[in-house]
């Protein structure tokens, strides 16, 4: 059977084929000590399961409306407004399962063929992957390090547009590198996007994941509200990885948009999930409270063991779950030169997975050091110290 062409524009979520490895390696009776996937092995916090049950039992099995119960997208509006400064309505706000799906139907609803996007790389793969598909110039944006984290390579971005460039796509509190603007950085991305007139997506999956500080919205900037799309997800913090929910919040034409791909798609959200929603946003909040607790102290380990090993370097991000390490050094002195030989050897004699700085996006020309990525939001503490003791065993050994 011939297959649509198209389909080689379409990349894939990389972190699931180190996945594969790590599944291969433990199915040979190696314990394997799983930093590669980005998913949560704490409970979804118990009233939102109840309330999920009593949706099921009350007979909410059918067809929703196809942008959203009204009751969720009136809380969702509420309280991603109310934590940004900004006022939305219901019309702001188009339900989805998950927050995946916001990136395909921001790039069906604004871009057309042959138009440039703007995206950071390293970066989310899919960003990338549905740029292409659907028939967008991907033009990847860098990062530079700097002493206290990454940084936006402004002059490399500016450098980057050009009359076709439509869309910028923002990922502030950042997978894979756990890093986040400063206000004056996300101010000048701003004044760029009003000054060539690109329409936003803001990723802020992770705008609640932190251990210190306060998350800031490039929506919340003047100017920048009616040409941003904001991308919500109540997989992170509150554990609801698999239940796949999440919102686009945004322009009423652009939402309006997305909830007519909504009914094409999928028809809707599951109706008994959008109320699990309503109860994760209404009810008590002492289990996205102790969900984040027991991340930062798995975050403060994975931090202090990486940083006693000799050759690796990183920034202690107050944000997200994920590390990014420079492993150049340590590389080196173990006699590597690819990162995924580094990888794949580290699984071997450690057990310890996880991706490369090569799963998140294409490489730029002129790149020279080496980034792993951990996640620490899938294994615990015990774990984390019993693996990444053994990567600093092995690294000891050179």
């Amino acid at each position: 059977m011939k297959l649509a062409k198209r389909l080689t524009d379409l990349g894939t979520e990389t972190a699931f084929a180190v996945s594969d490895a790590a599944a291969a390696w433990a199915a040979q009776g190696h314990k394997v000590y799983p930093f590669h996937l980005g998913d949560i092995d704490l409970p979804t916090p118990s009233n939102i399961v109840e309330a999920q049950c009593r949706a099921i039992e009350n007979g909410k099995t059918g067809y929703a409306p196809g942008a959203g119960i009204p009751q969720l997208r009136e809380m969702i509006a509420s309280d991603v407004g109310a934590r940004r400064g900004i006022a939305y309505a219901m019309e702001n706000v188009a339900v989805q399962p998950g927050g995946k799906p916001v990136v395909t139907k921001f790039i069906q609803s604004v871009m057309n063929p042959g138009d440039e996007v703007l995206y950071p790389n390293p970066g989310y793969p899919i960003y990338e992957s549905q740029i292409e598909y659907h028939g967008g110039i991907a033009r990847p944006y860098r990062f530079v390090e700097g002493s206290t984290g990454f940084q936006i390579d402004m002059d490399y971005l500016v450098a980057s547009i050009t009359p076709r460039t439509r869309v910028l796509i923002y990922n502030n509190q950042q997978n894979p590198l756990g890093t986040e603007s400063s206000h004056a950085e996300m101010e000048r991305l701003a004044e760029i996007a009003i000054r060539h007139d690109l329409i936003v997506l803001s990723d802020e999956a992770y705008f609640e994941i932190r251990y210190a500080g306060g998350s800031e919205s490039i929506a919340s900037i003047p100017g920048m509200q009616e040409r941003t799309v904001i991308l919500y997800t109540f997989s992170k913090k509150y554990a609801m990885t698999g239940w796949r929910l999440g919102a686009a919040v945004g322009p009423k034409d652009v939402i309006q948009a997305i909830a007519r791909l909504n009914t094409n798609d999928e028809s809707c959200t599951a109706h008994f999930v959008q109320w699990a929603g309503v109860e994760a946003l209404s009810g008590s909040q002492d289990g996205p409270a102790q969900i984040l607790k027991v991340l930062e102290e798995r975050r403060d380990l994975a931090v202090e063991i990486l940083q006693s090993i000799d050759g690796v370097s990183l920034h202690k991000p107050d944000t997200t779950f994920y590390l990014f390490p420079n492993v150049t050094r340590v590389m080196e002195n173990m006699g590597f030169s690819d990162v995924a030989d580094f990888a794949t050897a580290a699984l071997k004699n450690t057990c310890v997975s996880f991706c490369t700085r090569k799963h998140f996006g294409r490489p730029q020309p002129g790149e020279r050091e080496h980034y792993i990525r951990l996640a620490y939001s899938g294994i615990s503490a015990e774990n984390i110290r019993e693996g990444l003791g053994r990567l600093k065993a092995w690294s000891d050994r050179f």
